[in-house]
């Protein structure tokens, strides 16, 4: 070897993206078409969310084992981003509100846990590429660090329930502090929005025209949400001074 060669560098390349994340590739684009045919399915019948929704109760009417089919379509029913507000108020129209908060609760935190596992398996060695003093890669540290409290705190406001379900799996908080959280934290919102659809009687009532609004229902309902809020303000104080503390 001449003292003008130089040797030659046969250490192997580092995986593209692509190669890395190709299984999410194929999720996305999976989850992608299971969203447009829904879409796709509400236009060509010329259907709101309302519509869906009603469709829904009189579906949940029909079939056997009501409870069972309603706790799993509550399941499944953030890959297709359906409200979970109005799944919590079909409960108590459908089934009334004792029964109805329990279906309601077992199906919305099945739910959240489906969204969270979603969300950290597109989540997966994503953030391992990130600068390490970045904003993003800070703001995931506290996360985990204050799983509970943060998700509790979310759960009590109100914030878009699918999304803080995303999130914290896109950010791998903790399973344990996540589920907890969220049983806590969505009492108060299920109970409301339970008693909310209960307050203007059971599908059969409506079906033999014997529908009247329950006021008292209606009132805990709201009571409930204020509760929540307030709730969340605590915690939000307390919060406040331990990190000062």
């Amino acid at each position: 070897m001449s003292a003008q060669q130089k040797p030659v560098n046969h250490s192997p390349s580092a995986p593209s993206f692509w190669r890395l994340h190709w299984q999410k590739g194929i999720a996305l684009l999976f989850w992608g078409g299971l969203l447009v045919a829904y879409n796709w399915y509400l236009r060509r019948n010329h259907l709101s969310i309302q519509d869906g929704t009603r469709e829904l109760a009189f579906w949940f009417l029909r079939a056997r084992f009501a409870p069972l089919l309603y706790v799993v379509v509550y399941a499944l029913r953030p890959l297709i981003l359906f409200p979970a507000t109005l799944i919590s108020v079909l409960a108590g129209f459908l089934f009334g509100p004792v029964a109805g908060v329990a279906y309601s609760m077992l199906g919305s935190n099945s739910s959240a846990m489906v969204a969270y596992l979603v969300g950290r398996f597109f989540g997966r060695g994503l953030l391992e590429t990130t600068e390490s003093g970045s904003l993003w890669q800070k703001y995931a540290d506290r996360m985990r660090a204050n799983g509970f409290e943060a998700v509790l705190l979310m759960r009590l406001l109100f914030l878009p329930y699918d999304l803080v379900n995303y999130l914290a799996g896109f950010l791998r908080v903790d399973w344990r502090a996540f589920l907890l959280a969220t049983i806590i934290g969505t009492i108060p919102g299920t109970i409301s929005f339970v008693l909310f659809g209960a307050s203007f009687g059971t599908l059969d009532e409506l079906l033999n025209g014997e529908v009247q609004l329950n006021v008292w229902s209606l009132g805990a309902s709201v009571g409930l949400v204020l509760v929540s809020l307030w709730i969340s303000r605590v915690v939000r104080r307390r919060e406040g001074e331990v990190h000062v503390g």
